[in-house]
């Protein structure tokens, strides 16, 4: 039993000698620089936009109201319909307001006829009293009665004309052009005139032009007051200044307009501050309060360098790139980033134009590494990067 115990021994130390000669090497890391892709650094003439999200106004908007009450005659629009100024909506009975102007009319004449005959008096008195045959008294009472019967007549014409307005009011017609709201009032029912809710007949909102109101947010105003006070931008008042909107399934911002107002303090509650846009209108359809998103230019055209959002990482909020030195090796670059345009991202600081930057293996990057660049061709957007409108 001893003597069969080293023969085993060996059988089994025989056995994992083969088992190892029959695995493969591990391969060892080749030492030397690391591979990497690297894109250069462009440089263009750009325009920088801020962008705001806004909603479409109307420039003039009438809530259409009665000026005397009766009772709705007829309704003479079709509900939604395109409007002119002047264009007539609604009549409201105006037989009672008919026989006011009539009876007006008849105090005039009435009026107007004892003002003749005031007149006629008075003449006479004026003649007998040059002849020394009437008495003051009679010739002061006779142009009393002149008098009182011009204020008379002028008090008629008033009444007239009042009673001739409200004939007018009778027929409600639109102050503006535009598009036309439904009518709140069916014809039977008794108007009332007033200012109360109850009292709107429709509404009229005019289309062309429009109004975008957007919130600008403080950081742009700020932008904006430090390139004001360094000279590279004017105010709305001494410079036009364009500005472009989308609606909501547009791209590119396709309708070009100008900014003429800014509010006159930024909203402690939101951080931003009231702008409103003008534009033409492009389709007669619009209508107010739609979404758009309105961008107008930063500052000048001015060159900037540009790169892929791709090539750039973040660390507590700070923006870095790999960059390859002259000796190949990479150095961490902190920049200061801009806009997108185009899917190229403007660099404000911390690059110049043809630098490469690293793009593939960022996170076995360490400062002062060896490297093998590899130049990337661009993009072929990047070559026909959109710098401006």
């Amino acid at each position: 039993m001893l003597t069969r115990l080293p023969i085993r021994l060996s059988v089994v130390a025989f056995a994992l000698l083969g088992f190892a000669s029959c695995r493969k090497p591990v391969p060892t890391l080749a030492s030397g620089p690391l591979p990497v892709n690297v894109l250069a650094v462009e440089e263009r003439e750009v325009t920088e936009w801020d962008e705001f999200t806004g909603r479409t106004e109307a420039v003039e908007s009438v809530e259409v109201r009665a000026r005397v009450s009766g009772y709705l005659q007829t309704v003479n629009f079709k509900a939604g319909a395109m409007v002119q100024a002047g264009d007539l909506l609604f009549v409201i009975d105006p037989r009672p307001y008919q026989a006011d102007l009539d009876r007006a009319l008849a105090e005039l004449e009435r009026s107007e006829a004892q003002l003749k005959l005031s007149q006629i008096d008075f003449k006479r008195a004026q003649d007998l009293r040059q002849k020394n045959v009437s008495s003051p008294e009679e010739f002061d009472q006779k142009g009393a009665a002149l008098t009182q019967a011009q204020a008379t007549v002028r008090s008629a014409k008033a009444a007239h004309a009042a009673a001739a307005l409200n004939i007018e009011f009778t027929q409600i017609k639109s102050p503006i052009g535009g598009k036309v709201s439904n009518e709140r009032v069916t014809v039977g029912n008794l108007i009332q005139a007033g200012t109360s809710a109850d009292s709107v007949l429709t509404t009229v909102v005019s289309t062309d032009p429009l109004y975008v109101y957007a919130d600008a947010d403080e950081n742009s105003l700020l932008k904006f007051i430090k390139a004001h006070a360094e000279g590279t931008r004017k105010s709305l008042q001494e410079e036009t200044i364009p500005a472009y909107v989308q609606l909501a399934n547009e791209e590119d911002f396709p309708h070009e307009g100008t900014l003429d107002f800014a509010d006159n303090r930024i909203d402690p509650a939101t951080g931003t501050l009231r702008v409103r846009g003008v534009f033409k209108s492009w389709d007669p359809l619009l209508s107010p309060g739609l979404f758009v998103r309105m961008r107008v230019p930063a500052g000048p055209r001015v060159k900037k360098a540009l790169i892929s959002d791709t090539v750039i990482s973040s660390q507590q909020g700070v923006k870095y790139v790999f960059v390859v030195k002259p000796d190949k090796t990479i150095e961490r670059r902190n920049i200061q980033t801009g806009t997108v345009l185009a899917g190229l991202r403007v660099v404000n600081a911390g690059l110049k134009a043809g630098e490469q930057v690293v793009s593939t293996r960022l996170q076995m990057l360490q400062p002062g590494m060896a490297v093998e660049p590899i130049v990337t061709a661009p993009r072929p957007e990047a070559a026909g990067v959109q710098t401006g409108k």
